[in-house]
């Protein structure tokens, strides 16, 4: 029995000083600061949430400008070849046209070389055909005829 009424003279003395007044603004605050930490959590999980959809953006329009790089250093790859192609074609015209004016050119070298030749030919053996068929008589009377023929 002692121990009952010890009980009821604890529990009067803590209502008469009002710890559950006590105890229960302790538990407001507590209430109130793990409130504050779920509002200032949710204000971060918030701003990490556009801070995601921020980069998932800035990734997606890196990727577009990758792409959009890509196709164009592959058109400008294909222009390039094209005018690789487009040069090569010109200098092997150019390189035949070349070798054929050189192979033009020794053909008329040769040909007037065997012109030359075969007048310088054609000189000496009319020279020796008229210096077998004319003696000095015949001189003679063709400078005559050529002398008279001038006056």
């Amino acid at each position: 029995m002692w121990v009952a009424l010890a009980m009821l003279v604890v529990i009067g003395i803590a209502l008469w000083q009002r710890v559950p007044g006590m105890i229960a603004s302790a538990l407001d605050k507590k209430i109130a600061g793990i409130r504050e930490h779920i509002e200032a959590a949710e204000n971060l999980r918030k701003e990490a949430e556009a801070l995601k959809a921020d980069y998932q953006k800035k990734a997606k329009a890196a990727a577009k400008d990758a792409e959009a790089m890509k196709a164009a250093a592959a058109e400008e790859a294909k222009q390039i070849v094209a005018k690789a192609k487009a040069d090569a074609s010109a200098l092997i015209a150019r390189r035949t046209k070349t070798a054929e004016e050189k192979i033009a050119a020794a053909e008329r070298a040769a040909v007037a070389d065997v012109r030359t030749r075969a007048a310088s030919v054609a000189a000496a053996a009319a020279a020796q055909l008229i210096a077998k068929s004319h003696d000095g008589k015949a001189d003679k009377s063709l400078i005559d005829q050529t002398i008279s023929s001038l006056n």
